[in-house]
């Protein structure tokens, strides 16, 4: 596996990269967020090992850019930024994980090899329908009736939920699971939200309305009946 490990600390990137290449991985060091976005647009890598805290752009800030250029590499975040809110911005510029230092090696190794195994995941169905809604799998892009509509990629990652499980209702902890891995406190309204800025997109100006709410359960993706 060929893993770019951004890290500007020497003796936290000289262990992860000889504890990876024990493994039989090929790893390129990259000690601040200018190396790291050259490397980045010339190669390929199967996953990117990304610290937040890092010479130049800040590793949100950095990946962002990648993911708006349309570069899918999974992105385990690796920081000693530990707060809900932190965790909650790394999800929300295109991190697939988010591990917090201090950190076990064997822990980091088997994020990196679950996450290396969903991503190369043969897809069955590579466009999810529904209405004039379309969702294509292989290149993130979405359309309603035609028209493309940008999402985050936290809405999209919710909305790929939804598609994949119409009909079914999921509560608010459920998707705060199953999307950022972790469960949010009871009294916060990130799931609401994000809900509410994915309608915005994909039904105010449609019809018909596609995203309900079940009150006193959660939300749901169906036709109006």
């Amino acid at each position: 596996m060929k893993v770019l490990l951004v890290e500007d600390d020497p003796k936290i990137s000289s262990f992860v990269k000889l504890g990876l290449e024990d493994e039989d991985n090929k790893i390129t060091v990259a000690y601040d967020s200018d190396m790291a976005e050259k490397l980045v647009f010339k190669k390929e890598f199967d996953i990117i090992i990304l610290d937040v805290i890092i010479p130049g752009i800040n590793g949100f800030e950095l990946c962002k850019k990648i993911r708006n250029a349309n570069i899918k590499t999974p992105i385990i975040m690796l920081t000693s930024l530990d707060t809900v809110e932190d965790k909650l911005t790394g999800f929300d510029c295109g991190a697939d994980d988010y591990l917090v230092k201090p950190f076990s090696f064997k822990e980091l190794h088997a994020r990196i090899k679950a996450l290396d195994r969903r991503h190369t995941e043969t897809i069955v169905a590579p466009t999810l329908t529904i209405a004039d809604l379309e969702l294509d799998t292989i290149t993130k892009k979405v359309t309603r009736d035609g028209n493309e509509i940008r999402l985050t990629a936290k809405e999209y990652a919710i909305l790929e939920l939804l598609l994949n499980n119409q009909g079914k209702v999921f509560e608010r902890i459920e998707i705060a699971e199953k999307i950022w891995g972790f469960s949010f406190n009871t009294g916060t309204n990130v799931i609401d939200v994000h809900i509410n800025s994915l309608r915005n997109k994909i039904d105010k100006d449609f019809k018909p309305k596609l995203i309900h709410t079940i009150v006193g359960f959660g939300y749901v993706l169906k036709e109006e009946e």
